[in-house]
């Protein structure tokens, strides 16, 4: 039996970054009747998989029929996730395939998942035909229709009359967008034209490699959403993002109904620190430098858009964004992030120092904020005595923090998405005198407890950890250790919900005499909370929940039907520090009296409403008189918050004894209500 290599990382996801050249993607004119054809050694590589996955995968499934079926529904999604191209007869033919997946992942034929890709690319020419015809002439707005881009769960359509109507909904729709913005009827045509020809050029360059990796990577995340398969370009990628070393704008971006996706940002990159740019935005344009031309990229193949995205550092680079919290028919927006390259520095923990007045009395709150859980792997096992960790540079921070003598301390843990497993183990154990920090089940069953030997208390005092949607794994490893010791108040939105490890494999011995057959990530292990709860699906739930927006279903790790379940074993042995129990209700209390005279609380609650409506209303107006009225009104509401919103309570920050102030705290309203919820705790505390 072959060695596994194991290394434990426990990200929500890999990250690949969005790096770009200055040059513009150059579309060669290619046959649109080649067929698609695999490679011999794309056998051999499915056949390794298939081995390693059934054996060494965590969840121990079974390649057979029922696996197969999904594979086939995954697939279909896969190509086809709105059903823009594909007809219900064409769905009926491939039925034939349903139940066969199984013995073709074992025998290494490939024949199915390229003759559906071959039929795809008919379908996109036919589509793109159709696109021609329709934009012959300009569209009739005053006729009183609706449109619904997202039909992810509507059937198939039927005919080609159906699938032409639900065309012909969408590019108006885009037309319409376009003379909202003030652009003519011949400009519309050309914008809309070069689209689509730029669309069908790109799916026609798709290579066997590139389906090869769509209908491996279908197999792989049908078992779970942290399981993929790397063709040797995205190993490259993977292998650029492990280094922490980058150029470019530092996001990770996914295809999403022909649109580009931000899913989301590296911490200390370009397009974080920018602020401009936030997850669930979509990306539909790219320029080049000021005044460079912004190129269409709404149904480009996502490596396509990462090419003009890439660059060197110190260029600029536009992007044309669709923001996620305007709704889709709204006007995008143009932004400008200058190049960097992201060093592990720039994500390295940082502190500051807010002060927070609450009833006459002023506290002092030390903010720490943890991008991810890092280690310099490579130092660390050359045996340098300095390398870089997250433990280290926070401990380093507590040691600044107790000496200017702060009141309180918060863990600011937001968008972290998880990292080293043992510095998740390591930063716990700075905060508690010793004991079990998070227990791991392999997939032989056995469980083993991860602890804390340290006696020493880096930090004993007041303590809040902030949380969102986006703390994921690592981050849920430590909130939730701190949360089950009573050792802080767990603070903001239920986390990602991600309770898995992974490994990453090398291919290159399960399949010999094949030059770079890829790397193969799946998951290896479980994790669970001290009291034998696990992470997973559930996440972390804070003490105190801010008002945040979706549902835990739309946007954590129970978004994935294939995430393995939520379940529990027993708990481990350990000292509770403090009960929270009797206090939560007068901190919650006094928080949400707060909120409600707090301008900027209310605006972000009545946004929250706002999204949630747009969520469950798939559909708008093609009427170009109601639409302009909704854009109007939406502008004006805009503009009467900017000028009639209240000035906040005056936060001081400041710079003491070289701790860096990154920023003024104003603008981030969760922030500064954790440090006067940790404040009424230290209330709490001082009068008992």
């Amino acid at each position: 039996m072959k060695k596994l290599f194991l290394m434990l990382f426990v990200f929500a996801n890999i990250f690949i970054n969005a790096q770009v050249n200055d040059t513009k993607t150059e579309h060669n004119t290619i046959d649109s009747n080649a067929v698609l054809s695999p490679e011999p050694k794309f056998a051999k590589i499915s056949k390794s998989v298939a081995m390693i996955l059934s054996r060494y995968h965590y969840k121990k499934v079974k390649i057979d029929d029922s696996l197969s079926s999904e594979i086939f529904n995954n697939y279909l999604t896969n190509i086809d996730n709105n059903k823009m191209y594909f007809l219900a007869s064409d769905i009926n033919n491939f039925a034939v395939y349903r139940y066969s997946f199984d013995e073709n992942l074992l025998f290494g034929n490939l024949e199915p998942p390229f003759s559906i890709f071959n039929i795809f690319k008919e379908r996109v020419t036919e589509r793109v035909k159709y696109v021609e015809k329709l934009l012959e002439k300009e569209f009739d707005y005053a006729a009183d229709e609706n449109y619904s881009p997202d039909r992810t769960k509507s059937s198939w359509a039927e005919t080609e009359d159906e699938i032409n109507e639900i065309w012909r909904k969408r590019v108006k729709n885009e037309a319409l967008n376009m003379k909202l913005a003030g652009k003519e009827w011949d400009k519309t045509r050309e914008t809309l034209l070069k689209r689509y020809h730029n669309f069908h050029k790109a799916v026609l360059q798709y290579k066997p490699e590139d389906v090869f990796q769509i209908y491996m990577n279908t197999y792989s995340e049908t078992i779970d959403p942290h399981t993929s398969y790397f063709s040797q370009k995205s190993s490259d990628n993977f292998d650029i993002q492990m280094k922490l070393s980058l150029e470019g704008i530092g996001a990770t971006l996914r295809t999403d109904n022909d649109y580009t996706k931000v899913v989301e940002l590296v911490p200390g990159g370009p397009a974080a620190k920018s602020g401009l740019l936030k997850a669930n935005d979509l990306i539909s344009g790219v320029g080049q430098g000021e005044d460079g031309e912004i190129v269409d990229v709404i149904g480009w193949r996502i490596d396509d858009v990462v090419s003009l995205i890439r660059g060197k550092k110190g260029t600029v680079v536009r992007l044309q964004i669709l923001k996620s919290s305007a709704g889709a028919d709204m006007l995008p927006d143009t932004i400008s992030i200058v190049r960097d390259k992201v060093k592990l520095e720039e994500q390295a923990a940082k502190s500051e120092i807010i002060e927070i007045e609450s009833d006459n009395q002023k506290y002092k709150i030390g903010i720490v904020s943890i991008p991810s859980f890092y280690i310099d792997f490579e130092a660390r096992m050359k045996g340098e005595p300095e390398y870089r960790s997250t433990t280290r540079d926070v401990k380093a921070l507590l040691k600044q923090l107790n000496g200017n003598k702060v009141d309180g301390i918060v863990i600011d843990l937001r968008n972290n998405g998880g990292g080293a497993l043992q510095e998740a183990v390591e930063l716990t154990g700075l905060f508690i005198k010793e004991g079990p920090v998070v227990q791991v089940k392999g997939t032989d069953g056995v469980i083993d407890v991860e602890k804390d030997d340290d006696p020493t208390l880096y930090y004993k005092g007041p303590l809040a950890i902030l949380v969102n949607k986006f703390s994921a794994s690592a981050s849920e490893i430590f909130s939730g250790a701190i949360q089950d010791y009573g050792r802080g108040l767990i603070i903001g939105e239920q986390t990602f919900g991600k309770g898995t490890v992974q490994t990453l494999q090398n291919l290159d011995n399960f399949v010999p005499n094949e030059k770079n057959p890829g790397k193969l990530k799946f998951t290896i292990a479980k994790y669970y909370r001290i009291n034998g709860s696990s992470t997973q699906h559930l996440g972390v739930i804070p003490d105190i929940i801010f008002p945040s927006s979706g549902d835990a279903k739309e946007y954590g790790e129970s978004s994935n039907k294939s995430a393995l379940p939520w379940d529990q074993i027993g708990s481990t042995v350990f000292s509770k520090h403090y009960n929270f129990e009797e206090v939560i209700p007068s901190l919650k209390e006094k928080h949400d009296e707060r909120i409600k005279k707090d301008a900027q609380f209310q605006y972000i609650i009545e946004d929250i409403e706002e999204y949630d409506k747009r969520v469950d209303n798939n559909s708008f107006s093609l009427n170009y008189e109601i639409r302009k009225k909704e854009r109007e009104e939406a502008e004006l509401k805009k503009k009467d918050r900017n000028e009639t919103q209240e000035v906040q309570p005056e936060i001081d920050v400041e710079e003491l004894e070289e701790i860096p102030i990154s920023k003024d705290k104003k603008d981030d309203p969760f922030l500064i209500e954790t440090g006067y919820i940790l404040s009424d705790l230290i209330m709490m505390e001082t009068a008992e």
